[in-house]
């Protein structure tokens, strides 16, 4: 079964969850374990995915959130698809995490990963990510591109137009 994820104005299909959280303004699957939401991770050819890593407590994650939010709202005529991946606290989920979401008028998709064991999963997503965040995936068409870093709006922007050129 197919679970629809992300903001109430932008909805997109993904694995389903282990449990959700939500407002009036969003629904947010929680993912207990990496090995529920491993399909994020896997390369897709028909579309670029940028699977960001961050958390409402991380200074250069917020930072650099508007960026992927132009992002969402910019290209939509294009084959892209942002999702934001939380590493929040569990117990400040409802708390921290939905009101945050709100008071920035988040649309991108967000999941949380509920999953203390970094160790386990982080080389999954890919074996030079150290486990500091903000770490930012991209998934297309002949492309699987790791970056452990906070974007300028520039960067990610050229960067984003630079792989969207291979994505048919």
């Amino acid at each position: 079964m197919l679970f629809l994820a992300g903001s109430i104005v932008r909805a997109q299909a993904l694995p389903e969850p282990t449990r959700v959280i939500s407002s009036n303004t969003h629904v947010v699957p929680v993912y207990r374990g990496f090995e529920a939401m491993a399909p994020l991770v896997e390369r897709r050819p028909d579309t670029l995915h940028i699977i960001n890593f961050w958390a409402t407590w991380c200074a250069p994650c917020v930072k650099e959130l508007p960026y992927f939010e132009e992002l969402t709202r910019e290209r939509g005529d294009r084959p892209l698809k942002v999702v934001l991946v939380s590493l929040d606290f569990r117990q400040q989920l409802e708390t921290r995490l939905l009101p945050f979401l709100k008071d920035r008028d988040i649309t991108s998709s967000v999941v949380v990963l509920d999953d203390p064991d970094a160790n386990s999963w982080i080389d999954r997503v890919d074996p030079s990510w150290s486990g500091a965040i903000p770490g930012t995936l991209f998934l297309g068409k002949g492309t699987r591109l790791f970056r452990e870093q906070t974007f300028t709006r520039n960067e990610l922007h050229s960067l984003v137009d630079s792989l969207l050129e291979r994505t048919p």
